[in-house]
């Protein structure tokens, strides 16, 4: 009886830690990644986006929604590829400083990351694949799945940048049919032309003038291409993945509202409306529409029962504000910048004041900038020599990144002391390496400090924010923003709450109905929440990973949460660093840190009711 008893518990051990032959496995249900670029999850309602909000309230709704910190579009495409934190990817931000110099970016040791030459070439510089994680696209074409992403460009190519060839994953994006474009197959030029559809992405037009100080930017939504894309979707891919008869996983990337947000001209130099304008209103729309069409192809072609549609955000919004009474930046002049406001690059401008080095322009051939002027793209080099610089900015918008080659603590001290001093700063956080410094927290607490091959920033600057008084905080957030865009525009990067709430939710036969879910939940849980639909098992070498989102599957159990606060010593003037967290287990969510009184959405007193 014994001997029978140790045979039937081997033989059920057996079953459970040898999957069965891939032959035997179910198959899995397609699935559909939409992502709604700076879609905040307040600003969907049925009347201003339908679709999305159906899909919200009819399938899962993530409530407790989070972008990852930096809040930055290329940083969280890297998180929804992977599953991995920022940390483990070196994705830190759209612009990072990577060591050594990006021929394809001018020589510039701090391009940005949403081109795909120049993630090209970083793939080249570390040892193949900058990420240094597996991606969910190389896993599921590993396993004979199809995969497709179509829409923003740089951000597309990150599911699968290790893949060139356009023969293994379709891709579409800003570049499509120019000389710089990922090769299209005979398959999908054959189905384009049966379908009457040219072979390149028109430009964004009028959507794309962005304006200046003088001029207002669009007034118009990113129509005319989102309608090729959603087009390319619908007409030609979804029928030749319905033809192809086998699992499949597509990216659709809308680059609305994002696009439209950042260059809206509704609130040219003043920060209302802001964001709130009739023009971002009908980029909600138009993104809200392309996901309208997919739906419909989807039952057309006999596909919806079959696919699961995740929707995310890779982050919030916010509308931008160059206003300080601090910065040395703010009291010069400069061409077309208001008088009184900061220029593009004033936290590079104001360092290299504080720590009286000259300073240079990495984008502009190392080329000195002048001693009244900000470099031209923002990013700098600062020290004596611009080939050994002691400081490099890496701008951002709502957030910079510095790094501190010599990893000099005694200069980190003196860069934190002058950024400490400025009303446009919320939040600092240092490399552990560096040890601790009074004001600031760590960058591990933000999941920044893990197994990257790419450069880690010695401090990242979070930038402050306020709230211009309207009904709900969230919805009228304003951010100083390092950026291109004029004040009034839209842009984001901070750790404000306005930011790091994307909108999330998911509809499918692998999803509950009519289900809230009040648990944490991240851009770096949609992946490894997906690989566990398809069957996938990701390889990793860092273990800053999201988790699987099981309580959104029939049957799962919600997970217990911890809503939590942590705070640095005071640093000069008292200021302390706050950062407002939840917790899963031992995965982390960010709400939202800075200083007391300078970021929209952050609780000082753990008993005060949280903004979510």
């Amino acid at each position: 009886m014994l001997l029978r008893l140790r045979i039937v518990l081997v033989l059920a051990f057996a079953a459970v830690s040898f999957p069965v032959n891939s032959a035997e496995r179910p198959r899995p249900n397609n699935i559909i990644l939409f992502v709604a670029d700076g879609t905040r999850a307040l600003s969907v309602t049925p009347e201003s986006a339908p679709t999305l909000a159906g899909i919200r309230d009819k399938g899962v709704n993530f409530k407790n929604s989070h972008s990852l910190f930096p809040t930055f579009t290329t940083a969280n495409a890297s998180a929804l590829a992977t599953g991995h934190y920022l940390g483990d990817t070196g994705n830190y931000s759209n612009v990072i400083y990577t060591g050594r110099p990006i021929e394809v970016a001018g020589g510039s040791v701090t391009p940005r990351l949403d081109d795909i030459d120049v993630l090209g070439e970083i793939d080249r510089l570390f040892a193949g694949n900058y990420l240094n994680e597996e991606t969910l696209f190389s896993a599921a074409r590993a396993r004979g799945f199809s995969t497709v992403a179509i829409g923003k460009s740089g951000a597309t190519l990150i599911f699968d940048h290790t893949e060139r060839s356009g023969e293994k994953t379709i891709l579409f994006d800003d570049t499509t049919g120019s000389s710089r474009g990922i090769p299209l197959s005979a398959e999908v030029k054959a189905a384009l032309q049966a379908a009457g559809l040219p072979l390149a992405t028109p430009s964004r037009g009028a959507n794309g003038q962005g304006g200046d100080s003088k001029t207002p930017g669009t007034t118009v939504a990113n129509i005319v291409q989102q309608s090729y894309f959603a087009d390319v979707a619908t007409k030609v891919v979804l029928p030749l993945l319905k033809a192809r008869n086998k699992p499949f996983l597509l990216v659709y990337w809308s680059l609305d509202p994002d696009g439209t947000q950042h260059g809206q001209g509704d609130s040219h130099l003043t920060v209302t409306p802001g964001i709130n304008g009739p023009t971002s209103k009908a980029a909600i729309r138009n993104a809200d529409e392309n996901l309208k069409r997919l739906l419909a192809s989807l039952d057309e072609l006999g596909l919806r029962s079959k696919t699961n549609i995740l929707v995310t955000a890779d982050h919030g919004f916010a509308t931008v504000t160059k206003e300080s009474k601090t910065s040395p930046a703010a009291k010069i002049s400069y061409p077309d910048v208001p008088p009184g406001l900061m220029p593009r690059g004033f936290l590079a401008y104001d360092l290299a004041k504080a720590l009286n080095l000259p300073m240079f322009d990495p984008n502009n051939k190392n080329a000195r900038v002048a001693e009244n002027a900000a470099p031209r793209d923002a990013n700098a080099l600062i020290g004596n020599d611009p080939n050994k610089p002691d400081v490099i900015v890496a701008a951002n918008s709502g957030s910079d990144l510095i790094y501190l080659p010599n990893k000099d603590r005694k200069l980190a001290e003196r860069i934190i002391e002058a950024l400490m001093a400025q009303d446009y700063t919320s939040g600092i956080f240092v490399d552990d390496d560096l040890g601790s410094f009074a004001g600031t927290l760590p960058a591990s607490a933000v999941n920044l400090a893990g197994q990257s091959s790419t450069p880690r920033p010695s401090i990242v600057v979070n930038f402050r924010s306020y709230s211009t008084g309207c009904e709900q905080p969230l919805l009228c957030a304003v951010i100083i923003a390092d950026t291109r865009y004029q004040q009034g525009q839209g842009s984001h990067g901070s750790l404000s709450r306005a930011e790091t709430m994307n909108f999330m939710a998911a509809i499918g036969p692998d999803f509950k109905r009519g289900f809230v879910d009040e648990a944490p939940v991240s851009n770096a849980d949609v992946s490894q929440t997906i690989a566990r639909l398809l069957g996938l098992q990701l390889k990793r070498k860092g273990r800053l990973v999201g988790r699987v989102m099981t309580e959104a599957f029939p049957g799962g159990r919600m997970p217990a949460f911890r809503s939590r606060i942590r705070q640095s010593s005071p640093g000069p003037n008292g200021l302390r660093t706050i950062l407002n967290y939840q917790t899963v287990g031992s995965t982390r969510y960010f709400d939202a840190a800075g200083f007391p009184g300078r970021t929209v959405g952050l609780i000082t007193d753990a008993k005060t009711s949280r903004l979510r």
